[in-house]
């Protein structure tokens, strides 16, 4: 699942004094192998029947490695893990939940390079899509291994839309919109009771990242520059939303939003009936089983704009990163935890059945034990179109992203003003981060 936008920050944060250029690598070339012994404390964030699944894998690997005794932490965030790999007590094998922060692993030495053991054991790195292979590396480094991706869609309410008449979610922004108005229940005073789809772009999952490639939207230049200025479907992302959160009020979604549930709760305001369609990663297919059954619900992948139908079906992809941090006491045993859970095909289908991840092998993917109903196979499916993306690494980690969602906030709160200047004004800071997280 994906983390809260807050927690990203403070990793962020932590990582930049934690991490920098020119710290020393400790494990350039890797030994020649041998049986896998000693202790390997693992560090993850997942929690409830979360964590439970991921132990049960762990255990599978013990099983396989007897001399091995992974120790497991559960609930540790990246910014727990970083401040501990950086006062030296940390794990020696972490499981982060940003793809954001991989160029900033990678390029700061916090986790060892694992091309030496990559190469040393063979593993076809070919068995990953190319977009999974691009969010594991930073400049030729390959600092960590893909766990399991998480992929965006739409979720939206059946007996909500079915109620107003409708039997098929949107596929274009413009049908997004209107059932948007139509699915919204209001009391007199204009106060939102159900709102068909909340356009707030800080409001759980959605967010410009997670809407990014429905738009086309362009990050980064290939030499690491902000393009957000130079990219005129910025301006078109941000009218439509700018539109709708006019025609709720402002203040009235912000009244609405804070009197819903948390967001990784049974009280989500999905699940409650709250919203009739919301963006959301493939994970809340588990979640809504387990904390809200009587939902009927659907997915699909989110809207494009009118004139870009045939981009429909892609959408936004990370995942769950691995790696070896860089003081581990035990790299051999640490990078054999790693090869398991991201190469056994057995392992990671029942991970991706468990904890309802998509898989991020061909073969995991395509196995016949992979459980796969429609609501899931909708981002298997979009996970495999062409068109699908991330965002870009750098060496400042995810510094242009939180630059842009404060942006982004302010436009919808206020008059909005001119995004032909304030995008540019965009760009001349993000570049500035950049260059001062070099």
């Amino acid at each position: 699942m994906a983390p809260r936008p807050a927690l990203l920050a403070a990793a962020a944060l932590l990582l930049a004094g934690a991490c920098t250029p020119g710290s020393t690598e400790t494990d350039v070339v890797a030994p020649s192998g041998g049986q896998a012994t000693g202790t390997v404390d693992f560090w993850h964030f997942f929690t409830a029947r979360e964590a439970a699944a991921v132990e049960a894998a762990v255990a599978e690997f013990e099983r396989a490695h007897p001399g091995v005794d992974v120790r497991i932490t559960a609930g540790q965030d990246d910014a727990k893990v970083l401040q501990a790999i950086s006062s030296g007590n940390g794990p020696d094998v972490a499981l982060s939940y940003s793809t954001d922060i991989v160029g900033k692993f990678c390029s700061g030495n916090a986790w060892r390079d694992l091309t030496p053991y990559l190469e040393r054991d063979k593993v076809d790195l070919e068995q990953y899509p190319e977009t999974v292979r691009s969010y594991t590396a930073y400049q030729g480094k390959r600092c960590a291994m893909p766990f399991l991706a998480d992929v965006y869609g739409l979720y939206y309410n059946k007996d909500l839309l079915a109620e107003a008449g409708y039997t098929e979610p949107p596929r274009t922004m413009t049908e997004l919109a209107d059932m948007a108005k139509r699915l919204t229940k209001r009391r007199a005073d204009g106060t939102i009771e159900v709102a068909g789809f909340v356009p707030l772009l800080n409001f759980y999952e959605h967010t410009p990242s997670h809407v990014g490639p429905s738009w086309d939207l362009q990050w980064l230049t290939p030499d690491e520059r902000s393009a957000i200025g130079g990219d005129p479907d910025w301006a078109a992302m941000l009218k439509w939303h700018k539109d709708l959160v006019d025609w709720y009020g402002y203040e009235n979604l912000q009244k609405f939003t804070a009197g819903l549930g948390d967001e990784w709760s049974a009280d989500n305001a999905f699940h409650k009936g709250k919203i009739a369609m919301a963006v959301d990663g493939e994970y809340r297919v588990a979640f809504l089983r387990d904390q809200a059954p009587d939902i009927e619900f659907g997915t699909a992948a989110v809207p494009v704009p009118d004139t870009a139908l045939d981009r429909h079906g892609a959408g936004y992809v990370t995942g769950n990163i691995m790696g070896v941090a860089a003081n581990s006491d035990n790299p051999e045993a640490s990078w054999a935890l790693i090869r398991h859970l991201t190469t056994d095909t057995d392992a990671i289908v029942g991970l991706a059945n468990a904890i309802k991840n998509v898989p991020t092998t061909r073969a995991a993917l395509a196995s016949p034990a992979l459980e796969a109903d429609p609501e899931f196979q909708t981002f298997l499916d979009i996970f495999a179109h062409p068109r699908t993306a991330t965002t870009p690494p750098n060496a400042a980690g995810p510094k242009y992203i939180e630059l842009t969602q404060e942006y982004v906030n302010a436009y919808l709160s206020g008059p909005g003003g001119d995004p032909a200047a304030g995008l540019p004004d965009l760009d001349k800071r993000i570049d500035q981060a950049l260059d001062l997280g070099r």
